[in-house]
């Protein structure tokens, strides 16, 4: 059974589903379409910790479908933006289960992500796969991809 590692930009998802479709993304459904090509041996959602029950919550549905939540805090800067990117640590963790695994399945549409699919299947024969918003998906990330799943129909959770 092929080895999947999935793994979610929390942040991403929510901005881009949000702004093409006007809802939620469902990362159960994720979940389940994932576990349908094999084995998932690891999964991690990478999110924004702003403190509030509802977070929590949404948090804590992550973790029951099987995902290690990553947190960091949310900071607000002096002149009113927002830090909160996990990009590095992402990477990171990509590149690391690429020497366990046969698949890494990214949903985020972050182009910053495409010379990170290119070099794990350039170093470790690992195939990718990107869940994105169709138009919000950068078209390297999905070049560098071997596969893309536009995120839409069951993948939204419709409030």
């Amino acid at each position: 059974m092929k080895k999947i590692a999935l793994f979610a930009d929390v942040q991403n998802l929510y901005y881009t589903v949000r702004q093409a479709h006007g809802c939620h993304f469902h990362y159960a459904e994720l979940w389940r379409q994932v576990a349908a090509l094999g084995e998932i041996v690891e999964a991690r959602a990478y999110a924004i910790d702003r403190g509030d029950a509802k977070q929590r919550q949404f948090q804590q549905i992550l973790r029951n479908l099987g995902f290690e939540v990553m947190l960091k805090p949310y900071i607000q800067r002096s002149d009113g933006s927002a830090k909160g990117d996990w990009d590095v640590g992402i990477t990171l963790d990509v590149m690391e289960a690429a020497e366990r695994v046969d698949e890494v399945v990214l949903a985020s549409g972050d182009g910053d992500f495409d010379l990170l699919l290119e070099r794990i299947r350039a170093r470790h024969g690992v195939s990718s796969c990107v869940y994105g918003v169709a138009g919000l998906t950068a078209n390297s990330l999905i070049r560098a991809a071997d596969r893309f799943v536009p995120v839409e129909g069951a993948l939204l959770l419709k409030n």
